[in-house]
């Protein structure tokens, strides 16, 4: 009944046609649009990857009647089966992915024709893996309905507007992905070797087997494995280890948070060796062990041998153990005592250790520095050496009596001072006598 009505219909369009004026002309008389969309390219995607998503619009749309009839004018215009200002936009839909894009103005699209847009999204890390539809919406108009006034060369066409929603299908992959929950240090500062204890979850929708946790330096990074292989089996999808690793700390290194890699290496339920994306984490590294010398500067006069104390302080972020000190007595010092022992020092505490120094007699009256160092063991028994600090020693004049006691001319003086008055002492009892 209805397709008995539409022909009706177009035969009194067709009619209508005929009583006009005898004016050569060619119109369509119905047909629109018919757009349908697919992607370009892979349709599998990865968690925590950027990717671009090419998307095929095509137009099928037919023109259904074609009136080559006189009176009316040529209609050069837009053909029924053209998309015009076309609009797309892609949308996440329930897929865990973030679209980057802003919709895109694709102009016209012809019947029989196709046209791309192109979409960059980001794919969540910890997005499960399964099939997904991405709905694409798109905007446009196309011409539904022309009439012409009579004879005249004057056409009036009306466009309709039209929305509408594809599906897009696309696949995220099951992968295992990694999120370090937690990055402790043990005794780990600059210029020292220690471990890190990590706790790794498997926010990803794959179960590996044979699983390998791995650390790797980033960049520059101060922090640089040592051991950087634990072998962990089985590591099901929602699933947490802990791992611990022995690593370095470059001397350079400041007392601040420092990054490592981390990825893991598995077999997938299809028998491959894969990897995992990477996740960086945040290592907190304390400050290089360091010392100073505290304590005033000693004093001393040329010619003398005394005992002098020096104080040495912890200054660094971490304990040391076993510690010796050692001072290096140069021309014009000497020492038969040049070691002592400090023990175990805590950050902030400190401690005093005596030497035995003596100093030439030609010595110049001024202030030296004598080089100091410190060996020292840290908590895992390796074995470091301080920076040179400098032990102050001020050599300064004997004065009064001191003068003459310190003086080998002035006791050579005294002497024969003292022996001539024994002499004169001696025989004036002898004459008495």
């Amino acid at each position: 009944m209805a397709i008995m009505g539409k022909n009706i219909c177009m035969v009194l369009i067709i009619c209508s046609l005929l009583a006009a004026p005898a004016l050569a002309g060619t119109n369509y008389m119905g047909g629109s649009p018919d757009l349908s969309a697919y992607i370009s390219g892979t349709t599998e995607f990865s968690p925590g990857n950027e990717s671009q998503i090419t998307i095929v619009i095509k137009n099928t749309g037919i023109n259904e009647y074609k009136l080559v009839q006189s009176g009316t004018t040529q209609d050069l215009a837009d053909l029924p089966n053209t998309a015009k200002f076309l609009k797309v936009s892609l949308r996440p839909g329930d897929a865990p992915l973030v679209v980057k894009t802003d919709p895109q103005m694709l102009g016209d699209l012809k019947g029989g024709s196709s046209t791309t847009a192109t979409f960059i999204t980001k794919i969540n890390t910890d997005a499960q893996g399964g099939t997904y539809i991405l709905p694409l919406l798109l905007n446009y108009s196309y011409q539904d309905t022309f009439a012409q006034a009579g004879a005249t060369e004057y056409i009036e066409y009306s466009y309709k507007t039209v929305a509408y929603t594809l599906d897009i299908p696309i696949t995220v992959k099951h992968e295992v992905s990694i999120d370090v929950l937690s990055a402790e240090p043990e005794h780990l500062n600059a210029g020292t070797e220690g471990y890190l204890d990590l706790k790794i979850n498997n926010t990803g929708s794959e179960d590996g087997t044979q699983a390998i946790v791995k650390i790797t330096r980033n960049g520059n990074s101060p922090v640089i494995p040592v051991d950087n292989s634990v072998y962990i089996g089985d590591f099901p999808s929602g699933s947490t280890v802990s791992c611990r690793y022995k690593v370095a700390v470059s001397s350079s290194a400041e007392k601040q948070t420092y990054p490592v890699d981390v990825v893991v290496e598995y077999l997938n339920t299809e028998g491959d060796t894969v990897t995992s994306r990477s996740d960086t984490v945040g290592v907190p590294i304390g400050g290089k062990a360091d010392f100073a010398i505290i304590s005033a500067p000693a004093e001393m006069h040329p010619g003398n041998k005394e005992v002098i104390s020096v104080e040495y302080k912890n200054t660094g972020d971490t304990a040391i153990y076993s510690a010796q000190s050692r001072i290096s007595a140069v021309d014009p010092f000497s020492s038969s005592e040049d070691i002592a022992f400090i023990g175990n020092l805590q950050p902030g505490e400190s401690r005093v250790v005596s030497y035995q120094v003596s100093v030439d007699r030609s010595a110049t009256i001024k202030e030296y520095g004598l080089d100091s160092e410190i060996r020292y063991r840290d908590a895992l028994d390796n074995t470091y050496i301080s920076d040179i600090m400098k032990v102050n020693v001020n050599v300064t004049a004997t004065k009064g009596l001191e003068t003459i006691i310190t003086n080998p001319i002035y006791l050579s003086i005294l002497a024969a001072i003292i022996i001539g008055i024994a002499y004169v002492v001696y025989h004036r009892r002898n004459r008495k006598q």
